[in-house]
């Protein structure tokens, strides 16, 4: 079959699969997958009512796409526009929730199914869409490109083994990306794929992650924390997978010997696993106290089990030595960016590959350090808190390093202010 009939015949395929949309979510819900309460959202049925004025969409897959956004929120509340800002996660969701500003609000994205999307484009009516990183959603890019509405790739990114299986099927994807008004790539190799895949304007403007802000953290909670934590070495294992529990628990005893009253803060990055670690800790002959729980860390605790959501920003301001995990035991990584921008020296497993330029110039800057099992995690932690002097260097070094690598949201407002000047001229 030639690619150029992909189109049709996925358009065919998914609205024949619509009417089972509603058992697919049901089971999804009960996986914790979606929020049973929301689940029309899905299929393109407001949460809520559209807000008159100018409005802007703009699309992320999940948390970090979602929050990577927020700069632009910001900028594009600034010049009038009310902001719809979707995702398809109930962690993104509850995340967007907490940190969307004042003019902007969260509704979970419709099924890529052609009713789904037209019943949410008929509510919203979107005068701006801005679809994030990899989103590659063809009825919704196609619905979109069908009203006149324009599109915006932001964040954009596409991997290089991504474009080997799009060139694959070289008539869809350029099908797609014909319909997109511009594209604005994290890099310039991210740019030359998308060129080669049929994209018409292409124009890498940076990583819009590095514009995001701290995380925040509650003031008071922070206070109670420092205060029943006190003078005690802390290091943090931040959005940890299976497996690297295991290892920061080996490290935590490790490092113990040298610094007895060390507290250890796993954060997992998914919480609900939070009773399984806090076993885990027990089970290995730690004394260990759970978040979620409303249990406190004190004098005796060894471990303390971040297992709650929305607050790494207040673990991050706990220690200038942070473990971001699915580096280990994972593949890829998560994002160093935020306890980065916080000053703290990152330590870091050697599967980064979500995130290689970032952790590419925290190493070289010598705000990051590669450790490949718990004796060198171990052993890079008592050399920071052994000399008070390099710790600080390190995190300073983190701190300037990402600050180096921001401006991406000014840059790709300046790409889209053509089409606000169009909004202008148009009545819009």
């Amino acid at each position: 079959m030639k690619t150029q009939m992909f189109l049709p015949v996925y358009r065919a395929a998914t609205q024949s699969l619509a009417p089972f949309s509603g058992l697919f979510l049901r089971r999804r819900a009960q996986r914790g997958k979606e929020d049973l309460a929301r689940l029309d959202e899905r299929r393109g049925r407001p949460g809520l009512m559209r807000p008159a004025g100018r409005l802007a969409w703009l699309h992320g897959a999940s948390v970090g796409e979602g929050l990577a956004l927020l700069p632009l929120v910001d900028r594009l509340i600034a010049k009038g526009f009310h902001v719809l800002v979707t995702t398809g996660t109930v962690t993104s969701a509850r995340i967007l929730d907490q940190r969307l500003p004042s003019g902007a609000f969260h509704q979970y994205a419709p099924l890529d199914a052609p009713r789904f999307i037209e019943r949410f484009l008929d509510h919203w009516r979107p005068d701006l869409f801005l679809l994030a990183e990899s989103e590659i959603w063809p009825n919704m890019i196609c619905a979109v490109h069908a009203r006149a509405i324009p599109i915006a790739s932001v964040n954009a990114r596409l991997s290089a083994r991504s474009f080997r299986r799009w060139r694959l099927a070289p008539g869809f994807i350029s099908a797609l990306l014909s319909r997109i008004d511009i594209c604005l790539a994290q890099s310039e190799d991210d740019a030359a794929r998308l060129l080669q895949l049929g994209a018409p304007r292409v124009h890498a403007a940076g990583n819009l992650k590095y514009d995001v802000e701290a995380p925040p953290a509650d003031p008071a909670r922070l206070r109670a924390l420092y205060a029943a934590i006190g003078p005690r070495p802390v290091w943090i294992a931040a959005s940890t997978h299976s497996g690297e529990e295991a290892l920061a628990l080996l490290a935590h005893k490790h490092l113990a010997r040298q610094f007895p009253n060390l507290l250890t803060v796993l954060a997992p990055r998914h919480d609900a696993r939070g009773d399984e670690i806090t076993l885990l800790a027990r089970e290995t002959g730690l004394e260990a106290a759970q978040r979620s729980r409303g249990e406190p860390p004190n004098s005796a605790t060894q471990v303390y089990v971040a297992d709650t959501m929305g607050e790494l920003g207040l673990f991050y301001r706990l220690s200038n030595a942070i473990f971001v995990g699915k580096s280990l035991m994972g593949r890829g990584g998560q994002n160093p960016i935020e306890p980065a921008k916080l000053g703290s020296a990152i330590l870091h497993g050697p599967h980064v590959g979500n995130f290689v330029d970032v952790y590419a110039a925290l190493d070289l800057a010598g705000g990051a350090f590669v450790v490949n099992d718990a004796d060198e995690l171990a052993r890079r932690l008592a050399v920071l808190f052994g000399d008070p002097g390099a710790l600080r260097r390190a995190a300073d070094a983190s701190r300037d390093s990402v600050a180096a690598m921001s401006g991406a949201s000014d840059r790709v407002m300046r790409a889209i202010e053509p089409y606000f000047a169009a909004m202008i001229v148009s009545g819009q």
